[in-house]
Formats: C-alpha cells, structure tokens, sequence
C-alpha cells in the first residue's frame, strides 16, 4: 500500500474540515484514495451521530425565506446543542439553506422529507449530507424540528439571534421592492410585539366578552353611570384591541400608524401570520 502523504492528509482536511489524525486513519483504512476516505469519514459520522442521539438540543435558529413575488414563503427551526454553534456562520448558512430550499423547491411534508432533497445553495448534496458534513466537523446533534411553508405572497423576518421569527401572507395588487419591504416590516412587527391575532373578528369572542365584563365592572367600581357605561367601554376595548390585534396596533417603527393603515397605503392585505420562538 502506497504511503499516506502529509499533502494528501491536508488535501483531505480541507475538504472534509475534520482533524488531520482522522483524515489520517480515513486515508489509511482506504488505501489513499480520497473519494473513499470522505465516505469513509461520513459513514464514521453517522456512527457517532446515533451514539449521541439522546443528547439535548435546546440552542439552534430559526430562519426564513420570502419572495413575494414567486408567492412563497417558508420558516425553519433548526436545533443544537451549544449556543456558539447556533451563532457561528456554517450553522447559520445550513438554517438559510433549508428554509430556501423549502420554499423553492417542491415542498415538504415533514422534516425528514425535506432533509431527503437536494440543496438550492448546494445541488450536488442533500440537506441531510450537508448536515450529516456539519456534523462531522462540530460534533453536536442537529434537529430540523420545525418546517412551515406558505404558498402565498409573502414578507418573513428572524431576530438577528435567531430565536424569533415570522412570515405573514399578504394579497392585494402592491408588487416590487417596495411592497416586499412593507410585507417585511410587518412580519418584524409580528416578531417585536407578538399579536394574538390578525383583526379583531378572529379573537376569540369569549375573550373579547371576559375584557367586556371586566371594563365594565371596573366603569362601575369608579361610580361611572350606567347610560354612559357603554359608550366608555367601547373606547376602553380600542386600547385592548390596540395590544392584541395585529392591525389595530401602532407599527413598532412609526407609532402614529396602525399596522392596517400601513398595509393599506401599500395597497396590501394581510391575509396569514406564523410567529415562532426558538423551542416552543
């Protein structure tokens, strides 16, 4: 068998990223030939993934991608094991990917049916190998857990942490870089203030009537009269709506509009919303 060169050992590192004493034993357990040696180091990979399966993966990220005009958006949660892999770029650019992938490509079902698909960013692997690679050179556990894909026109914004994210549909005749950045804003909004839902008719109308009863024995307590009772607690449920309801609140970057008078001035209509936080 032909000597394991020190070039060929750092030809193998930098394309598999691993430790120069695995690149080592790979090449020498394959008799020098690269290819071999990366499958070699793959399937070794795999190995130890199923050996550490049962550790916890409470850090990761969330990652989205919108096109508002090919009318698609898609929102990922990814999961591992430290926060300095979930904040480092390669994590990073692997999140990106899947979230890309699922919104450009056929769609998914579930998470194992996306890892089973080509990479948009990187068509000669699967998402799974990509994973399986990334593995291989940080040696923590990954879980694509979540997957959410919208076929809509749509705006998506991620924390710059990754652990808040959303991707809200939106209809109207409003096209180009100008009603994708508006779609977008509203989606930050979505992130930054949490709105149970889109307009006051989708509350749910037992928790509107439980606000009713409480402003309204609270009008009573300050010795309101009944007749003019109402007339307050219609004001009072303003403020409420003003808190939960999406396009009754003041946008986070320009308090003296709604969210509803935003959209409309860009001649959009919000039609869905999906907010996630990191884990739950």
């Amino acid at each position: 068998m032909a000597a394991i060169t020190a070039a060929a050992v750092m030809a193998l590192r930098e394309k598999t990223g691993l430790p120069m004493m695995e690149c080592k034993k790979a090449l020498t357990e394959c008799g020098g030939d690269t290819d071999q040696a990366v499958e070699w180091l793959r399937k070794q990979g795999i190995k130890t993934q199923a050996l550490r399966a049962d550790r916890e993966t409470s850090m990761g990220r969330l990652a989205v991608f919108t096109d508002l005009e090919k009318g698609v958006g898609a929102m990922i949660e990814l999961k591992c094991e430290s926060a300095p892999v979930a904040n480092g770029p390669e994590f990073q650019a692997l999140a990106s990917d899947m979230a890309k992938t699922l919104a450009l490509g056929p769609g998914a079902a579930s998470p194992d049916e996306l890892l089973a698909q080509k990479s948009t960013d990187h068509p000669e692997k699967t998402l799974n190998e990509l994973k399986d690679d990334l593995f291989n050179r940080m040696r923590e556990v990954f879980e694509l857990s979540r997957i959410c894909r919208i076929d809509s026109p749509c705006g998506g914004y991620a924390h710059h942490d990754g652990s808040k994210a959303a991707i809200v549909a939106v209809s109207g005749n409003a096209t180009g870089s100008q009603a994708a950045e508006v779609a977008k804003d509203i989606a930050m909004h979505i992130v930054a203030l949490s709105p149970q839902a889109i307009a006051k008719e989708d509350l749910d109308q037992e928790v509107v009537n439980k606000e009713r009863e409480i402003l309204t024995e609270a009008a009573r307590k300050e010795g309101k009269p009944e007749n003019i009772i109402e007339k307050m607690i219609e004001g009072r449920l303003r403020n409420f709506f003003s808190q939960c309801v999406l396009l009754e609140q003041p946008f986070v970057k320009d308090d003296k509009q709604t969210v509803g008078k935003l959209a409309k001035a860009a001649g959009l209509e919000v039609e869905q919303m999906q907010h996630w936080k990191l884990g739950g």
